[in-house]
């Protein structure tokens, strides 16, 4: 009786991946490197809240402001963004932005020229985004949410230049959170009613009417204007009997 031959064994392709000699990940994807080292990054994290809270606590009353890093030197919205952190820092207001170029070196060279705290919240960025010169405040950090908090945490009022998806997601962000109760109620102004008219007409037509998905008294949580003194005007007053 003939042995039958031993059955041979499926081949089972194994892939090896090369990885940085000091650890880093591949990925081009920031939000990737939490798949790897979860734990280890949270320590990251609490050290970056702790440092912005240390850095930033006594910067009220304070005005944050949103807008485009696209936005050029010589444009309306440039000097309109210039003028409002001027203006506000006279009035004893610090400025908050996100510490690039464009809308961000626009308010943070307002508030340089005043005289005033001028902080750039710097966000680190595999393009390089260099904090603009006319921070006398910056704080660094890695993580885009942590720097969200920041935006908030320590603001008195939001200011929303145009802008893109960034600009965007700041702006729904500060609405919702509003909306919700999870900040106290702050003036949030919309700059330029020609730019924001196509937003604001489907959240009032579509969002509230059509669908209700929100309530009427959600179109009040924030106001659309032009001028640089109309905005000034919303923040002073509303403040005038409260404390900051």
């Amino acid at each position: 009786m003939s042995k039958s031959k031993p059955k041979s064994k499926p081949l089972v392709e194994r892939r090896v991946v090369a990885r940085p000699k000091n650890g880093a990940s591949q990925s081009p994807y920031i939000a990737n490197d939490f798949k790897e080292q979860d734990t280890w990054r949270m320590f990251r994290i609490m050290s970056e809240f702790v440092e912005g809270f240390e850095a930033l606590r006594n910067i009220r009353p304070a005005v944050t402001l949103f807008g485009s890093a696209r936005t050029l030197q010589n444009s309306e919205d440039y000097q309109l963004a210039r003028l409002i952190a001027y203006s506000m820092s006279q009035k004893g207001f610090s400025i908050i932005t996100g510490g690039g170029p464009g809308i961000m070196e626009a308010a943070n060279l307002g508030a340089h020229e005043a005289g005033g705290r001028s902080v750039g919240c710097n966000i680190e960025l595999p393009f390089e985004q260099k904090p603009n010169p006319y921070i006398n405040l910056p704080v660094n950090f890695h993580y885009f949410f942590i720097r969200k908090v920041m935006f908030l945490r320590y603001t008195s009022a939001v200011i929303v230049m145009p802008g893109g998806f960034g600009t965007m997601d700041e702006l729904f962000e500060v609405l919702t959170l509003v909306q919700t109760h999870k900040i106290d109620p702050m003036p949030i102004i919309l700059m330029d009613q020609e730019y924001w008219k196509g937003m604001t007409d489907w959240i009032r037509d579509t969002v509230l009417g059509n669908r209700s998905y929100i309530d009427k008294g959600d179109m009040g949580i924030f106001h659309v204007v032009d001028k640089p003194e109309e905005a000034v005007k919303i923040i002073t007053q509303y403040y005038r009997y409260k404390k900051l």
